[in-house]
């Protein structure tokens, strides 16, 4: 059997530096991109904007670091202990002789197998036509009473009512109280929904709530949900999350508003354009009137 070591005389011995130079080169070359799940542990988010954390398991543990430029489009608050996704490379420190993660994104754990159900159920919806357009039911230019069915706390009621008492306050609104997040949030939303249509007493519905992750939405997802939304007599506005948020209730609402203040808007005529309407006709009826002896 032939040793694997030669002759002291023949032998080069890399310089620790050269050394770590190649364990580099090697890493970065076969790892160029990856993905990896584990739990998040020693967190740190220092004034420079940047995360620093120890993604481990049960047997093992890595050191990463996501950059400022990076983590602000992460959409929800990671802690020690949560369960995590990330696209990152595997990059080598040469001067300490250290490996770490260079984290691309992060994302929930679960929010991978959430993404594909949430794929699954619109594509089944939209060819059953519950996303057509000819459904579609028009809004009231001049709504008397409006239902709420939000968190009767938390910014994004605040924002409607604001809103609405800014845009035309004589609008009657009524805010049904249910959980927007969590187990039983889509039931509490659906029971709401059926309460304030089933009554045939408001003008026009808005589902709503703030922004957050696929997660935290996801009780504006549920199949049952949307068939009820689909079949309403209300016309119904769908105000959930930002602007970049899509629930399976934005795409079968009749409208869909991209914050909850804007829903408001939607459902409110400006009261200073119609004070200004009504002086324009005012002003016509005098000149019309000034014209007879």
């Amino acid at each position: 059997m032939k040793n694997f070591t030669t002759s002291a005389s023949q032998e080069t011995a890399f310089t620790v530096s050269q050394l770590n130079r190649q364990i580099q080169q090697l890493l970065e070359a076969s790892l160029p991109w990856i993905l990896v799940e584990g739990e998040i542990s020693n967190l740190a988010k220092p004034g420079s904007g940047h995360w620093y954390f120890s993604l481990k398991d049960d047997k093992a543990q890595i050191r990463c670091a996501m950059f400022k430029g990076k983590n602000a489009a992460v959409r929800f608050k990671p802690k020690d202990g949560d369960m995590v996704r990330l696209r990152a490379r595997v990059t080598f420190y040469g001067p300490r002789g250290d490996c770490q993660l260079s984290v691309e994104s992060m994302e929930s754990a679960g929010e991978g197998a959430l993404q594909q159900a949430f794929e699954r159920l619109k594509n089944n919806l939209q060819a059953e036509g519950l996303f057509a357009p000819e459904h579609k039911k028009p809004l009231p230019t001049k709504p008397e009473r409006v239902a709420i069915i939000t968190s009767p706390v938390g910014a994004a009621v605040r924002d409607m009512i604001i809103a609405f008492r800014r845009r035309f306050p004589l609008t009657e609104l009524t805010i049904l109280p249910s959980l927007v997040q969590g187990q039983d949030a889509s039931k509490n939303i659906l029971r709401q929904l059926q309460r304030a249509d089933g009554s045939g007493h408001f003008d026009a519905i808005i589902l709503g709530r703030g922004g957050g992750s696929l997660e935290d939405l996801w009780s504006f997802n549920d199949e049952t949900l949307a068939r009820v939304i689909f079949a309403a007599q209300t016309p119904i506005v769908s105000a959930v999350g930002h602007e970049t948020d899509f629930t399976i209730a934005d795409f079968v609402a009749d409208v869909r508003a991209a914050t909850p203040t804007a829903a408001a808007g939607l459902l409110s005529p400006d009261r200073n354009q119609l004070i200004r309407q009504i002086e324009q006709q005012e002003k016509q009826l005098v000149r019309r009137m000034s014209q007879y002896p």
